[in-house]
């Protein structure tokens, strides 16, 4: 039986933003959900700390404004800031009305019962949480939603090759997507009247990364390469504390853990946070990872440790469930002794340049979540506003298309794909090995501590692998590494090019050639677009103030 390949909208992604949009959307449309692996391994599903948002009578919507334009360090958009905040707590409503099991006060009852923790960057508890496991409660309910609407189908394994644009309409639409089945080893197309990148991150592409494997830049390369914008890819935020050890590989330790009081502690057991920032561990993220990195590097030692042993050990395990536990089986006993960590890669600030209903330089194209550049983050992203985005800007995109769809016509006959002209590689150790310098340079010369020179050297090495890999999958037929190492090595470029045109020190981008902000003129964002690039393949333009 031929299986259905044409819907009113098409989401790539699983996680919080796309699923969020899907049940937006599939009381009025056909919908079709891809995720490149099982639906539950994304971001969201991994999510420890919780959700942003006024909830509490003490609190107040300026007050979280506030918080969150200080962190973004001049590069917030106000209005999408407001936007997002303002629309937090009926995010929250409508997903405890969904099931989710967020975590009670027991001294409380009634509508404002949430248990509210605080983090770094926050001037009050504001994060409803699921004890310590919140996306994984968000994620598993979603799911169970979208496989109870009968006009959603849900592909699994199935890997965004890239975005299908009709050239007859006027500026060009995006009418479908190519996406590689990985169960049965084909490329086919999809078509739809509206297509949703809701693929998350690109942090795979640094070394050590709190990230499951799936964030690998997808949507980003892919619009790209369809001609939408991108914005503030230099602005990798970096989680001052990932588990260190061999085996642990992503494990995040919830910054929750310091916001309940947690110190970090040099081997000594010296805490050295105050001699960096008034705020101490409660410091915005760029501050704590540069913090640590610097004391690594000054001491020559592989980690720092985060204590919170000094709580009862019943506080530690009712709070910290998924942590303890993860931790006790590395060896480690958190309530009774300091753990390890180190900073990794874990969010992007940047990403494809969208407005406040999620709709990209590409007539039909979306972009909700992590992939796209709002302007809620600016230069550097509070803690737990990531879940908020999600929820609030893909509802915001879901309305939209609702409105639109009446007025857009089917996508047109979509062009099979063609491997006529590729064979099956016998050289799939040149996949893992440009796979894995690539993390390596990044990590070294693109990493929470820049220089120019550092940058430069990066952006020699990829060009070189962006050249060898474009002639790679030219010749051979498509396997999901190929597609991942594809998308990695195009935001890779991305990342460092944007990262040289900021000459100036501000957020996440730290550079040692200029250690401050550029105070002179009005901060600005770096916007890069693939029509204005030269002969080279270099931006003929300079970085851009507007959206």
């Amino acid at each position: 039986m031929e299986r259905k390949r044409i819907f009113d909208v098409i989401v790539i992604g699983s996680g919080a933003a796309g699923l969020g949009l899907t049940l937006e959307v599939a009381p009025h449309a056909s919908v079709a959900v891809l995720s490149k692996g099982r639906l539950e391994e994304n971001n969201t599903y991994y999510a420890q700390g919780g959700i942003a948002a006024v909830l509490d009578e003490k609190d107040s919507f300026e007050s979280h404004i506030q918080d969150t334009l200080n962190a973004g360090a001049g590069l917030c958009d106000e209005e999408v800031v407001r936007f997002v905040v303002e629309n937090g707590a009926e995010a929250i409503h409508r997903l405890a009305g969904l099931g989710v099991g967020f975590s009670r006060r027991s001294d409380s009852a009634g509508d404002r019962n949430f248990h509210l923790t605080r983090e770094g960057g926050h001037s009050h508890r504001r994060i409803v949480h699921a004890a310590d496991a919140t996306g994984k409660a968000i994620e598993t309910t979603l799911i169970g939603q979208a496989r109870s609407l009968a006009g959603v189908t849900l592909l699994e394994y199935h890997n965004a090759v890239d975005l299908i644009r009709d050239q007859q309409k006027d500026g060009g639409r995006c009418v479908g997507v190519y996406a590689f089945d990985g169960r049965r080893g084909k490329v086919e197309a999809y078509g739809a009247r509206a297509v949703v990148l809701a693929t998350g991150g690109t942090s795979k592409v640094y070394l050590y990364t709190s990230n499951p494997d799936v964030s690998t830049g997808d949507g980003i390369a892919l619009a790209w390469r369809t001609g939408c914008r991108v914005a503030n890819m230099e602005f990798i935020q970096f989680h001052p504390t990932c588990l260190y050890h061999q085996d642990a590989k992503s494990f995040l330790v919830t910054e929750a853990v310091r916001g309940e009081g947690g110190k970090l502690l040099l081997p000594d057991g010296t805490r050295f946070m105050d001699d960096f920032d008034k705020g101490g561990e409660l410091a915005t993220r760029d501050i704590v990872a540069r913090a640590i990195d610097h004391e690594m590097k000054r001491l020559g030692i592989d980690c720092v440790y985060l204590d919170i042993s000094h709580r009862d050990a019943d506080f530690i395990k009712s709070h910290f469930p998924t942590v303890y536990e993860r931790c006790r089986q590395f060896g480690f006993d958190m309530a009774n002794e300091p753990v390890p960590v180190v900073p990794a890669a874990h969010y992007t600030c940047g990403g494809v340049a969208t407005d406040i209903d999620g709709r990209t330089d590409l007539e039909g194209l979306y972009a909700v979540g992590e992939v796209a550049w709002t302007g809620l983050h600016g230069a550097n992203r509070i803690a737990s506003n990531s879940l908020l985005e999600c929820l609030v800007m893909s509802s915001a995109a879901g309305r939209d298309i609702v409105r639109r769809l009446p007025e857009i016509a089917d996508p047109p006959d979509l062009r099979p794909w063609d491997e006529s002209s590729v064979e099956d590689s016998d050289e799939e150790v040149v996949v893992s090995h440009n796979w894995d310098e690539l993390r390596r340079f990044m990590w070294d010369y693109v990493g929470i501590v820049r220089t120019t020179k550092r940058l430069r050297r990066a952006k020699r090495r990829v060009d070189l692998l962006l050249a060898e890999i474009a002639e790679y999958y030219g010749n051979f037929r498509i396997t999901n590494d190929l597609l991942e190492l594809r998308n990695l090595a195009q935001v890779a470029s991305l990342i460092i090019r944007s990262a040289l045109k900021r000459r100036e020190s501000r957020g996440l981008h730290y550079i040692l050639d200029y250690p401050r902000p550029d105070d002179s003129a009005p901060p600005r964002n770096t916007v890069l677009d693939p029509a204005a690039l030269d002969d080279n393949g270099m931006d003929a333009v300079s970085p851009r103030q507007d959206r």
